[in-house]
């Protein structure tokens, strides 16, 4: 989705990114840690660019992650990004990054001092559009606004002698989560009154514009995908989100051929009881990688291309050059599943097949698509066809949802 809020809004974004990763464990900072092959804050700042009416994104680091932090931008190419130094504490960090506004120049570009800032951290990467819709519009008509979660166990307070004192009644409480945005003037200049003890202690933005702004923010029920990678077991689930989520589109291409159209076609009927959005189009459809979004309205990740001879990379190797060329595949790794079709009880060698996939995948994966092999036993007969194809979409089904490299290049049958 792509949608500028009503009216006439300058946004922009500051996320904080100078965590130590204590409680991850281990030598990295959670936000540089791996995840599909990315670092986390990566999927983050992606979230973010893919909101053209939030201008600029302002990236918080300790100073220590400076470079590492630049090199990342550029080696994944991400865009409209600013990087400063934070400070000691969360706070001094994102005060540090509203600074940026102010003084006009950094990284050798200008930005300017927006209507609206949205305040998120870099550890939240499932953030969608329409909550910072949501919290930009509230920002602007209220002076602020942050998005919250239902509190999921009841709160206690203990005694100093470590014994129950007290409970909080969870229905009336909310868990505040992020993002929150805020009119730029109303959270910089409760920034610039609050304590020395509220930048060394505080984490709380809305507070701080409650307590310096007089400023009583706008609440708004959050999705449940806005939680933080704090520990190890958060960065698995993660990747299993992402690789969800990358799985849900899927594009059959099929040639003119009787076979590979008539296979195109079970493969759609089976798949798309697994797969959210299954379509399968001819070769003709599609000339350029622009066109093969179109035809989702968005981006899909996924995509198979039916060979009718068994031998046959030709179809599969244009349409892994296109994605290579369409400079598509910066963001994910693409899935590309190279059918071919055999006949029963053929005692042909596929080696001439393997050797193909091979080399394809090998070189594919420079460009980060993984190319899999499948053979399906084309039958005249209409069940062992349908066994054959149902075999072959459980494959499909779980090549595409675990997106093993392990398995690149190889040749499964069916």
């Amino acid at each position: 989705m792509d949608r500028a809020p009503a009216g006439s809004l300058h946004a922009a974004a500051v996320l904080p990114a100078g965590g130590s990763g204590e409680r991850l464990g281990g030598s990295i900072p959670k936000q540089f840690c791996t995840v599909l092959g990315r670092p986390l804050i990566c999927h983050t700042l992606e979230s973010f660019e893919r909101v053209t009416w939030i201008k600029d994104i302002v990236v918080v680091v300790a100073s220590e992650n400076l470079d590492l932090m630049k090199t990342i931008v550029n080696k994944y190419g991400h865009k409209r990004i600013t990087v400063v130094v934070g400070g000691e504490t969360r706070h001094r960090s994102i005060f540090n990054g509203l600074k940026v506004f102010l003084d006009g120049q950094s990284l050798g570009s200008v930005i300017q001092k927006p209507e609206v800032v949205i305040i998120h951290d870099a550890v939240r990467p499932f953030v969608e559009e329409d909550i910072l819709l949501q919290v930009a519009i509230s920002a602007r008509q209220y002076g602020a606004a942050g998005a919250v979660r239902p509190l999921v166990s009841t709160v206690i307070a203990s005694s100093p002698e470590g014994c129950l004192d007290h409970s909080l009644e969870r229905a009336k409480y909310r868990a505040s989560e992020m993002p929150q945005a805020f009119l730029f003037d109303i959270i910089y200049q409760a920034y610039l009154k609050c304590t020395e003890y509220d930048l060394d202690f505080g984490t709380e933005c809305l507070h701080l514009a409650l307590e310096y702004s007089n400023t009583k923010a706008k609440l708004l029920e959050g999705p449940p995908d806005l939680w933080k990678v704090t520990y190890k077991r958060d960065l698995y689930a993660a990747e299993s989100m992402i690789k969800e989520r990358l799985s849900q589109h899927l594009c059959i291409i099929t040639n003119i051929n009787e076979e590979a159209i008539e296979v195109g076609f079970q493969l759609h009927e089976n798949l798309k009881h697994h797969i959210s959005h299954v379509k399968a189009i001819s070769l003709s459809m599609y000339k350029t990688v622009q066109d093969l979004q179109n035809i989702f309205h968005g981006e899909c990740y996924n995509f198979i291309c039916i060979n009718v001879k068994e031998s046959d990379l030709e179809e599969t190797c244009k349409l892994v050059d296109l994605l290579k060329n369409g400079k598509v595949t910066t963001s994910y790794p693409l899935v590309v599943i190279s059918i071919h079709l055999t006949v029963p009880n053929c005692c042909s060698s596929d080696t001439q097949t393997l050797t193909g996939i091979r080399q394809l995948a090998k070189e594919a994966k420079k460009s980060n698509i993984l190319v899999y092999g499948l053979l399906i036993t084309y039958s005249k007969d209409a069940s062992r066809l349908q066994e054959s194809v149902c075999e072959g979409s459980s494959i499909i089904t779980a090549l595409i949802k675990v997106r093993n490299p392990a398995l690149l290049g190889q040749i499964m049958t069916v």
